[in-house]
């Protein structure tokens, strides 16, 4: 590992400058990019769940470190796409590192160089910008392997920099926040210092939701459903009212989602409420509907809703 060359500091009579740059986070599904970037953060801003292809679309996180604004592009889970859905998924990750300072492979150190890596490592051999390795979850494993799987990702692209850390427990990643903040270049910030995504309010709360659709239901519900929030109305006491609708594919589907009695969708509406009255920190009103749509995942409209842009 070498470290990494700074650019020029200002001169003494100069005025000190900040920096500013976008890091594109990129990886297999389920690697912990998500988990990485909230950690990173210091806040929640994209969904995590233990299923892969949790993130569907890039979401952008602001960190401020060391007079630095680092702009993570927190992207889909890379992965062969078959529907209209997961080739605008793909093409939303691989399009986070065409406009990056810097490009971050989360790797679970756990499960190696698997095929699905070795895909990934093909495309970011083109990458324009630095590649560096991220091996992730080495909590979970003896660090005898470690040393081992670097060397044979590092024959498949010389990475600029390589970092061992735990998105879970926070290991390495001060360093990794250190070093950064020393390589985005000089330049004005892109965001306001106090922002921590360019999500906006009526996505988060669908992608709430949408979490707790992934962590209450099981086989093909949580990836055959998708949320889109249809009506945001201010109250005069602060509150919010929030009415989303969950479309999903089949009846079966549907009925799963709903429950005895509506008890599901009931404990999914609870639970997604309060965390969103922890993320808005005020009072929300939370109604969901649940409909039937076959096909939603073949729309062009419905893509475009989830903020991803359709490739066809």
């Amino acid at each position: 590992m070498t470290d990494t060359p700074e650019a020029s500091p200002p001169s003494p009579t100069e005025a000190p400058r900040t920096r500013c740059g976008i890091i594109a986070v990129v990886g297999a599904p389920n690697a912990g990019k998500s988990t990485l970037v909230n950690r990173l953060t210091g806040s929640k801003v994209s969904i995590v769940s233990p299923k892969p292809q949790t993130t569907r679309f890039r979401i952008r996180a602001v960190v401020m470190h060391n007079e630095a604004q680092l702009v993570l592009a927190d992207t889909p889970g890379i992965f062969s796409p078959r529907r209209r859905l997961d080739r605008a998924m793909v093409a939303a990750a691989w399009e986070s590192t065409q406009d990056a300072d810097l490009a971050l492979l989360v790797v679970d150190a756990r499960a190696g160089l698997t095929e699905a890596l070795q895909s990934i490592l093909s495309v970011l051999k083109r990458s324009r910008a630095p590649v560096w390795l991220v091996l992730n979850k080495t909590d979970l494993i003896d660090t005898k392997r470690l040393l081992p799987l670097t060397a044979a990702l590092n024959e498949q692209i010389q990475f600029a920099e390589t970092m061992m850390v735990s998105a879970e427990t926070g290991d390495g990643l001060q360093r990794m926040l250190d070093m950064m903040a020393a390589h985005v270049p000089f330049g004005p910030y892109l965001f306001p210092e106090d922002d921590l995504s360019d999500l906006p309010d009526r996505m988060l709360a669908a992608e709430i939701v949408r979490e707790q659709i992934l962590r209450q239901t099981h086989e093909e519900v949580p990836h055959h459903a998708t949320v889109e929030t249809e009506q945001w109305e201010e109250r005069r006491d602060g509150s919010v009212r929030i009415d989303c609708t969950i479309y999903v594919g089949r009846a079966s589907q549907k009925a799963i989602l709903i429950g005895d009695g509506g008890s599901k969708v009931k404990d999914i509406g609870r639970r997604a409420r309060a965390e969103l009255e922890t993320l808005l920190d005020r009072r929300v009103h939370l109604f969901l509907n649940v409909k039937e749509r076959q096909g939603w995942d073949e729309e062009r409209a419905r893509i475009r809703a989830i903020g991803l842009e359709d490739i066809g």
